[in-house]
Formats: C-alpha cells, structure tokens, sequence
C-alpha cells in the first residue's frame, strides 16, 4: 500500500505538506493542496483509520441505532439523510438495527461505546417518547423522530401541528368548511399535533370545530374505509386523513358509494409516502414528513459540535412538514345533497 512518502514524492512536497492537506488544514495555498490530492488520486493512498484515531483523538465515527427504520420504505430516508451528511463530513456512520428490542438496544448502545463512536444518532420509526439508556448519556446524543422521556437530549421531530394546519388550510382556502379528519388514538404525539393544527386552522378562519367531524382509530388502511363510510353519514366536503394508508381506506370507501374525488369529496393525507401518494388515483394531495432532513439534522449537529455538545440541555428541534399538491382537492360539489346516496342517484344529479 501506498505511504504518505509515496505521495510527497510523487507530489514533490514535505511529508508534513501532504499530512496537511490529509488532516484538512486550512493554511496551504490551494495550488499546493491540488497537487497533493492529485498524487493521492493517482496512488489511490488511502489514510490509515487507526493512526489517525491514536494521532487526533477522534474515530469519525458516529452510530445510527434504530428500530424499525430499516424495514419501512419510508422512515428508511432518516438513514439516507444521515449517511449523506456523514459523507459530507468526513465521517462514517455505523448503522445498528435493533427491531425495538430492548436488550438489542442496550447490546448497540455499549457496542458503539466500545468503538469509540463520537456521537449517536438514535431514530424510531414514528414519533414518540423513548427511555435513553444510561450508557448512552457518556456521548454526544441526538434522538431523531423521539424525545426522551428520561432525560435532557436534543431531539429533531417533524412539526406535526405544523403539517395539520398546512393540509387542514389548503382545504379551507378551497372553500371547503365540512372538513372531517381521520386520525389515529392520541397516544401518538403526531396524532395530537396533527389534530391540533386542524383545530388552529379551522379557528384562524372562524369555522366551528365539529366533534361529529372526528373518527379516531389506527394508521391503516382497513381504519381509513370503515371511518370514511361512518362520516358518509354527516357529509362532509373532505376529508383530512392521519396518513396516507388511511387515505387510501378513504378512497376505497368513496369510490365504492360511487363517489368522485375530488369532484364531490376532496381528500389530503399525511407522510407523502413514494409507494403509495403519487400512485393513487388521482393523486393524493398529501403532507411529506421531512424524514431525509431529521437524519440530516442529526449528523451535522454532532459534526459541528463534536464533544461540545450540552447534554445538561434540553432541545426539540422541529422541521417543517411541507405540502404537496396533487390531484385530489378541489372546490366543494355544490349538489352535496346527494353525498352518501347511491351511484346511479349521484350521477343523475350530476348530469342535471
């Protein structure tokens, strides 16, 4: 293997030049620094991690512990953020999966320790409150869509009452006032702040919050069907729906009453899922979680502060939840008395 000698002959410099340029100093000319990085490239010298680890102190190492991220399609972006922001930061980051196991958990925490990690990154795979093990407090620590129920810990989280003001206002700014929404058990904190923005919106332009509007149950979709068909019942003019699989329950639901979207129901989820909200028809006007971003966030705090990071310190960062328009809102049918009645009926109408 090549040596750092190897690349100062090559690139006619010091061995303490190109040992500069390696460690990233920023007092050499760029000329200099160019024709290092040239004879590096051409001996494809890469440097020894260990040497450097005892040489500088520092691993440039960080560990993503997680639970169920790696299983979903679309959480699974809280590890691509992560892994492009190491990359940019020089470092590598060591992914453990753990499945939610607690003693898988406790394993990764001490794992990482051992290894000398400069930082963890601990992500769930939906919002929530988690215990941080103790171990983990010796280190720089950033949970990722998680607070810490036991502890002071930087926390980055969508702004979920944020996202349920964005879907719940772009309905209103259509002139929908019978706006139901579909949410899950408020165990959940996105379901309570996903909530709360459709309440703030609903408030900002003086509608009355409706309770006869409101089905609560899970995220799936079997819950978006069943609950779509109960609030056939009140007609409403749309539907703000907790998730994207509930939504596709609602479509379900509507289409089989022979019901048009958004023709004579709008409807807008939430989380911006690949595999399912621009693929529905139409597509699904939705609310994107900014997954990638959270992971980001992550890496680029314990980069930048390194060891200085205040643990002593309680932080919850939220990152906007962004709308994205589609296909599946509109204004208010203004027949909406047939809402509900059957298919040939509804259509007889519509061509009155």
């Amino acid at each position: 293997m090549p040596t750092l000698k190897d690349v100062a002959k090559l690139a006619g410099v010091s061995f303490k030049t190109v040992s500069r340029v390696i460690n990233r100093s920023p007092h050499l000319k760029d000329e200099m620094r160019q024709k290092v990085l040239r004879a590096i490239d051409a001996l494809e010298y890469r440097p020894h991690h260990n040497a450097r680890h005892l040489r500088t102190g520092r691993s440039n190492v960080l560990a993503f512990i997680n639970d169920d991220i790696a299983m979903t399609p679309f959480a699974g972006r809280i590890i691509q953020g992560a892994q492009e922001a190491s990359w940019r930061n020089g470092m590598l980051l060591l992914t453990l999966h753990t499945g939610g196991d607690r003693s898988f958990e406790r394993a990764a925490v001490h794992a990482a320790i051992d290894r000398q990690v400069e930082g963890i990154v601990f992500a769930t795979m939906y919002h929530r409150a988690v215990e941080v093990r103790e171990a983990a407090f010796e280190i720089p620590l950033v949970l990722v869509d998680c607070f810490a129920s036991n502890g002071p810990h930087t926390s980055v989280v969508p702004d979920e009452t944020g996202g349920g003001y964005a879907a719940t206002k772009c309905l209103l700014e259509r002139g929908h006032r019978r706006i139901a929404m579909i949410n899950a058990d408020l165990k959940y904190p996105a379901a309570v702040g996903r909530l709360n923005g459709y309440r703030e919106a609903l408030k900002d332009f003086g509608v009355e919050f409706d309770s006869r509007l409101i089905r609560t149950g899970g995220w799936w979709q079997e819950d978006g069907y069943e609950h779509a068909i109960s609030l056939l019942e009140v007609k409403p003019t749309a539907i703000f729906c907790v998730s994207d699989r509930v939504a596709m329950g609602v479509y379900d639901a509507l289409k089989e009453r022979g019901l048009r979207i958004p023709e004579d129901v709008s409807v807008v989820g939430f989380d911006d899922q690949e595999l399912i909200a621009p693929h529905l028809r139409p597509a699904l006007t939705t609310v994107r979680v900014p997954y990638f971003e959270m992971g980001s966030w992550a890496v680029e705090h314990l980069a930048e502060a390194g060891r200085a990071v205040d643990q002593s310190k309680r932080q919850i960062v939220r990152l906007d939840c962004l709308l994205v328009s589609r296909c599946s809102v509109s204004k208010p049918f203004q027949g909406f008395a047939m809402l509900g009645e059957p298919a040939r009926a509804s259509r007889k109408k519509h061509r009155a």
